[in-house]
């Protein structure tokens, strides 16, 4: 699945690459064959599409395939043995452990100058320099240095003479011709380790950048195991891409003026990276509903229709495609619109129109079915069996004066009318909904809501 953390790194890759006129590049890194399959790939492809980003975009190229680079790590990695600059290692773990006294020590630099060939299960170690520092150029967190002499001499290819992560995304970096490299933060360690490999390869480093983490409401960072985090969750729950497109903009980052919902396109004409916040940024499902909200009331009543459509069938929808009404749906669309901040929630607001009987919340029918319900309901079955015309101000107009005959206002008169024709304490406008159920199935629930509480 694809994390809500990578969609917000790859989204903010874009924005500056859309900015500056530049190209984002889709790397899939593939060369650990047992966390690859081409199924993820599609998802990522899928779920990367969803928020507008797909390979029809003129700043949108790839995906490339790191595996297809394979003769170009090799080559770099040979490169780096004849110059001097990596050396061949035949030191298992133990052998480290055993002259270092220590399991928590890195490696010790035991085949520096052994002068080893390479043979099978050698591996091939790059030779960090023992003086002065590594600077690197961070858009986000300074120019942060790292002293050499505390980067032990790391493998750069395995003993079966494939390259490791390191190497192979220098290379290729290179041959993509990558000038800026936009990530999360727990890659920050790497960098110095990268930045050697690319002035050791005779390349200018790109500028980095290092995206704060992303936290839950506990400040802990986001985890598959304990959060929801994958992109494809939110949006099967209903969230508008672009509504998840804005908020994943603003996580770490501000457009300024205190505005917070704005489109894409003017979002990425404010954005520099140089502005994002190191600090960790709070992942908050409230304000990514509300955001929701905000864009499902700016849809078109057509638009609407169209986002509802796939919760308005199998298999999601609580009913049978026989048991559907377009037209009625389209009735109350306007009404719908205006309660739901998620796409998901419109079957619970519908769902009493297209059942054969409405599905009932027990704590609601408790609330709403207390004395004097049961007389309420009879007074009202029997005004409005006589209503004519079945229109919402009647219907209102009606139960606003069976309540007052009871000695209650219109918010406790309608309860037991509502919950005994929807189900729910909570939904759509009572008058509006009963006027489009109609009076035969209105007041065929209200029957059976007296019969229920007898």
């Amino acid at each position: 699945m694809f994390h809500v953390g990578g969609a917000r790194s790859a989204l903010f890759n874009w924005a500056v690459a859309k900015r500056a006129g530049g190209t984002f590049v889709l790397r899939i890194e593939d060369t650990d064959a047992a966390r690859n399959k081409p199924e993820w790939v599609e998802g990522i492809l899928t779920a990367m599409a969803s928020l507008g980003m797909h390979e029809q975009d003129p700043t949108f190229e790839g995906p490339y395939f790191q595996s297809q680079n394979v003769a170009l790590h090799q080559e770099a990695a040979a490169r780096l043995f004849e110059a001097g600059r990596a050396y061949y290692c035949d030191c298992t773990r133990d052998d480290v452990v055993a002259r270092t006294g220590s399991q928590h020590l890195g490696y010790d630099g035991y085949c520096r100058d052994r002068g080893l060939a390479y043979e099978a299960g050698r591996a091939l170690r790059f030779r960090t320099p023992d003086e002065g520092e590594t600077q690197v150029v961070d858009l986000i967190r300074g120019n942060p240095s790292f002293p050499n002499d505390a980067i032990e001499d790391f493998v750069v290819a395995r003993g079966d003479g494939s390259p490791v992560f390191l190497l192979a995304n220098v290379v290729d970096d290179m041959d993509e011709r990558i000038t800026h490299v936009i990530r999360g933060e727990e890659h920050l360690p790497n960098t110095p380790k990268q930045q050697l490999l690319w002035e050791a390869l005779g390349a200018t480093p790109p500028v980095w950048a290092h995206l704060p983490v992303i936290v839950n409401e506990k400040r802990q960072k986001l985890s598959k195991r304990r959060d929801k985090v994958a992109l494809e969750d939110y949006l099967a729950d209903g969230v508008l891409p672009q509504a998840m497109v804005n908020y994943l903009m603003l996580l770490g980052w501000a457009p300024g003026n205190d505005e917070e919902i704005l489109p894409f396109e003017e979002l990425v004409s404010r954005f520099d990276i140089a502005d994002v916040n190191s600090s960790s940024a709070f992942f908050d499902i409230k304000k990514l509903t509300a955001f929701n909200g905000e864009y499902v009331r700016a849809l078109s009543e057509a638009e609407f229709v169209a986002a509802c459509d796939p919760w308005l069938h199998a298999p999601r929808a609580p009913w049978s495609e026989e048991q559907f009404d377009a037209e009625v749906f389209a009735a109350v669309a306007p009404l719908a619109q205006t309660r739901v901040a998620l796409l998901s929630e419109i079957t619970n607001n519908v769902d009493f129109l297209f059942l054969d009987e409405p599905v009932f919340d027990e704590q609601s029918w408790n609330k709403a079915m207390k004395e004097p319900a049961a007389a309420l309901l009879a007074d009202a079955r029997e005004a409005l069996a006589a209503l004519d015309p079945w229109e919402a101000e009647p219907l209102k107009e009606t139960v606003t004066a069976v309540g007052e005959k009871h000695g209650l206002k219109l918010g406790k008169a309608q309860a037991p009318v509502r919950v005994a024709v929807t189900g729910r304490t909570v939904g759509l406008p009572l008058f509006e909904s009963l006027q489009v159920l109609g009076r035969e199935k209105t007041l065929a629930r209200v029957d059976a809501a007296i019969e229920k509480l007898r």
